[in-house]
């Protein structure tokens, strides 16, 4: 209970923005405050198995590859159930429910688990689906609840204690990948990237759901948005899609800038460090790093670099002058973030494939492989590998990107979530 009080007095302080890992415990978004990948934590695990600094394990209801994300004493994941947990599961797509589950962070136990049925007709299965799931975004929370995204079938929000308070369609739309993108929130908005759904970021208001402005035409993008910093104290609401990264005013969404950015579909988030934002995507991989707070067509002016090593789906971090990344094709870049140059490129033990993204902690870079175990790396420019942790016991794929607070990693596969921390 001090803990959830300290959490809420410590959110309710920082409410006129995203918070930063500078300024709250919590992870309460994907890749934590800012979006970033970073924690501020210390005294983390270099190494476990299935042995040793396991806190607890709970059992989850259900699939899915959204991170974990943490409130106070609540841990919140989101599952699905139903249909679709095999490619030969197909008869009853109507049977899908989406849930968000509420875990105790002390103990492991479920506090409550609540689900929603499809507001839209349901993505047919396919090998792709299957792969990673129906609930692929990751929940956002605050004190005033927590929101979740499920593609087609909405966006739900339920308040702490797990009573729905509303459920917004977004769209119908569908690609083979099916969704991805995770809410942010930003004052009293939950904004989503609904480009696969509905070619449209929504930001809806978090107390019941309506929109409160909307931003059209945004085309193949599965990232996340992502709210940067700009002189004068003021933020930018940006969203990296094909050809062209945006910038809108989050709170009227109003475009303020357009960049010449990457052409093909994109997947990982901006990162930002001291004024400057960083962007990868697409098939052939690239990495652009833009100024924001131009108006109008920036490329001239904004854009600072443009080098063709990326990653197509994950997400990287900035450190002490550096961006550091581990690319779905299971190779550990380091990049000068000054020109991009590569200041090293590393295969990752063999056959590692990957769908989480890096998250930088402790001095430690922590990179989730699917089913080569964690592989933590010392954060400098030059590739130190630490430890690789496997846990043995689960034979389900890793592929949602852990969250760190307090001292612990919290780790999710299909089936399990797992608290990791040294053990006294």
């Amino acid at each position: 209970m001090i803990r959830m009080i300290l959490s809420v007095m410590l959110t309710a302080a920082c409410l006129t923005s995203v918070l930063h890992p500078t300024q709250a415990a919590e992870w309460s978004q994907f890749r934590g405050p800012s979006g970033n990948g970073v924690s501020q934590t210390t005294g983390l695990p270099t190494e476990w198995n299935s042995e040793k600094n396991i806190v607890w394990k709970a059992k989850l209801p259900g699939h899915g590859s959204s991170s974990p994300v943490l409130f106070g004493d609540q841990v919140f994941v989101t599952s699905y159930t139903g249909y679709g947990l095999t490619e030969e599961d197909n008869d009853n797509p109507s049977d899908l429910r989406l849930h968000v589950i509420s875990v105790n962070r002390d103990s492991g136990e479920i506090m409550w688990d609540e689900s929603v049925s499809p507001i839209n007709e349901v993505q047919k299965i396919t090998k792709r689906i299957v792969d990673h799931g129906y609930a692929s975004g990751t929940p956002a929370c605050d004190e005033t609840g927590v929101y979740a995204f499920f593609g087609t079938s909405g966006v739900v929000a339920y308040d702490l204690k797990g009573k729905l308070k509303w459920q917004a369609d977004v769209g119908d739309g569908t690609a083979g990948f099916g969704s991805a993108s995770s809410p942010i929130l930003y004052k009293d908005f939950v904004i989503v990237n609904a480009s696969i759904e509905s070619s449209t970021v929504y930001a809806l208001h978090k107390s019941n759901g309506e929109v409160a402005w909307k931003a059209e035409e945004i085309v193949r993008a599965w990232t996340t948005p992502s709210i940067v910093d700009v002189p004068g104290g003021k933020q930018e609401l940006v969203v990296n899609q094909k050809n062209q990264i945006y910038g809108f005013d989050p709170d009227t969404g109003k475009k303020l800038w357009t960049c010449e950015g990457i052409q093909d579909y994109v997947v990982p988030v901006v990162v930002q460090n001291e004024g400057i934002i960083y962007c990868l995507g697409g098939r052939s991989n690239r990495s652009i790093a833009v100024r924001p707070g131009g108006r109008g067509d920036v490329t001239k002016t904004h854009k600072l670099w443009e080098v063709n090593v990326g990653a197509n789906v994950t997400s990287p971090v900035y450190y002490d002058g550096h961006l550091y990344w581990a690319s779905d094709r299971g190779i550990a870049f380091c990049l000068n973030a000054k020109d991009g140059e590569v200041v090293y490129k590393n295969r990752l033990p063999t056959g590692a494939r990957l769908y989480a993204s890096i998250v930088l902690a402790d001095g430690k870079l922590y990179v989730t492989t699917r089913d080569s175990g964690v592989i933590v790396l010392k954060a400098g420019p030059e590739y130190v590998e630490l430890a690789r942790n496997e846990i043995k016991s689960d034979d389900d794929l890793f592929n949602a990107s852990p969250a760190v607070s307090e001292g612990s990693i919290y780790l999710r596969t299909n089936g399990y979530l797992y608290r990791i921390a040294e053990k006294k």
